[in-house]
């Protein structure tokens, strides 16, 4: 068997079995990869903070940020090889994260440390909302193994947003 010339390899497509609708993997992988893109640029920006924490905190948040960090990058790869498992597409570049990201960048100078905790409890926040209509659209097409999982990520990003909530917290008031 020759291998396949360079031409067609780019244009071959990838047919992934699956039992859902053709209309389903468009619909779920779509969002699974924009959702995606959004998880990545939480991730950076948790990472930026992360680096460029300051103040008489420092070690707690620096830390808070480092494990955060590490929970978002960790829903990376288990999202996009689910768009791919139900015969979708997944991400492929950078640019390709900057078009569909619906989540700010931060590339300020300097940014207070409250200020760091305090937008990314708002991204946090944010990305469940995302997730949940994910999750809605799931249910329309009868995904459950995709709602599962974001099932999943919608309890571990809200455990971030109540760490960021009461990190920010002065004094008896509430939210900052």
């Amino acid at each position: 068997m020759s291998p396949a010339k360079p031409e067609s390899r780019r244009t071959a497509r990838l047919q992934t079995p699956s039992d859902l609708s053709s209309n389903a993997i468009k619909d779920i992988s779509e969002a699974l990869t924009t959702l995606l893109a959004d998880v990545f640029t939480l991730y950076v920006k948790t990472k930026n903070f992360h680096w460029h924490m300051s103040g008489p905190n420092f070690r707690d948040y620096h830390l808070l940020l480092d494990e955060q960090s590490d929970q978002i990058f960790a829903m990376t790869d288990p999202m996009a090889e689910r768009a791919r498992k139900i015969g979708g597409t997944t991400l492929r570049s950078t640019g390709h994260i900057a078009r569909l990201q619906r989540l700010k960048d931060n590339d300020a100078e300097y940014v207070t440390p409250l200020d760091m905790l305090a937008e990314l409890r708002d991204d946090n926040k944010q990305l469940v909302e995302y997730m949940r209509e994910t999750h809605s659209l799931c249910d329309e097409h009868e995904d459950v193994a995709t709602a599962s999982l974001l099932e999943n990520w919608i309890d571990e990003t809200e455990r971030r947003v109540w760490f960021l909530f009461e990190t920010t917290r002065t004094g008896n008031s509430g939210e900052r």
